[in-house]
């Protein structure tokens, strides 16, 4: 994040990582960066960061759309009975099926969302007189929003690939290839951006909130402890309150996504997010449709969120504290 980015290389002592010395010790060490290292490094972190969130909280992942595409009702009890019923059925690996598309889709979307995020948040600082400072309100909530949206723009047919595998025996597809060309086969071209516009409109609040929680919570505890760099357990803490407003805010979009994007296998035809909205409330209720399965996501939205940002921070201070050290350049 912003100032994990730019913040100087903390010595990492008994798992901690120690405050720094000065705000112009930070800039100059984020300035000694050339701009193609600086991208790289946000787009390593950002990759490594989305696999290792994703992948810790894939079985409850699954669960989830498994229950936002169909019209069970949902309950944690269950939630434990499919997660259950698939291990005996299909073993434990099973609970993590789907994630090779997941991996596929999110390696690109969480470099690209990271990465995006520096450069606008750089472009921002530049136009409001913020450079190198921490944005303003406004600017900050943009710049979550524009990156989200930019990384959704350029990988979403992985992320239909993904949602496919996940709610389908694996009898249906047998591989991430195989769902891209029976989909183009059978259902046209024109499927693989199904449900793109509810995406769209809910990774707008979705993103921006959630990079603008964790920024604002890193910045109000910089002014509040002193310390520049908050421990790896805060930046846990921040990221599942980020996780746990931005996913709250924008799940009914999520859950119109989900439906349109499986509705060749449902046997729905979904068409628009409102004709979607209103099937989903006439047959299920406003609460128990549009809301259906958010208490999962309460569990694992902040449990990925903490994951993710907390990994992109501190893989961003390891890469530049290497950086000094020179091994980057060798």
């Amino acid at each position: 994040m912003g100032n994990g980015v730019q913040e100087q290389q903390a010595s990492l002592t008994r798992g901690d990582v120690l405050p720094l010395a000065s705000s112009s010790q930070s800039e100059s060490s984020y300035e000694s960066l050339k701009p193609t290292q600086s991208v790289l490094n946000s787009l390593f972190s950002g990759a490594l960061a989305g696999a290792v969130a994703k992948t810790a909280v894939a079985p409850l992942d699954r669960t989830k759309i498994i229950f936002q595409v169909s019209s069970a009702r949902f309950s944690a009890k269950e939630a434990y009975r499919l997660i259950y019923r698939t291990y005996l059925k299909d073993g434990f690996i099973s609970l993590w099926r789907g994630n090779s598309a997941t991996m596929v889709r999110v390696i690109p979307y969480a470099a690209i969302q990271f990465c995006a995020h520096e450069q606008y948040k750089e472009l921002l600082g530049g136009y409001y007189g913020f450079q190198g400072k921490a944005l303003p309100p406004f600017p900050r909530l943009l710049a979550g929003s524009m990156a989200g949206t930019t990384a959704a723009m350029l990988t979403y047919p992985l992320d239909m690939v993904r949602a496919r595998m996940a709610v389908t025996p694996k009898e249906m597809y047998s591989n991430i290839l195989h769902v891209f060309v029976r989909i183009s086969r059978e259902e046209g071209l024109k499927t693989l951006y199904r449900g793109f516009t509810p995406t769209i409109l809910g990774v707008v609040p979705y993103a921006g909130l959630s990079f603008f929680t964790y920024e604002t919570l890193k910045k109000v505890h910089a002014e509040r402890s002193g310390r520049l760099q908050p421990y790896y357990y805060e930046r846990l803490a921040f990221g599942a309150c980020a996780g746990l407003i931005g996913q709250s805010a924008s799940y009914p979009l999520d859950v119109v996504r989900r439906r349109m994007q499986t509705a060749g296998v449902t046997g729905h035809t979904y068409g628009t997010i409102l004709g979607t909205m209103r099937e989903i409330v006439s047959e299920e209720g406003a609460i128990r449709g549009l809301y259906k399965g958010l208490s999962m996501n309460w569990v694992k939205g902040p449990i990925a969120v903490g994951i993710s940002f907390t990994t992109f921070d501190l893989t961003q201070i390891l890469l530049r504290k290497l950086h000094q050290m020179g091994y980057t350049n060798r």
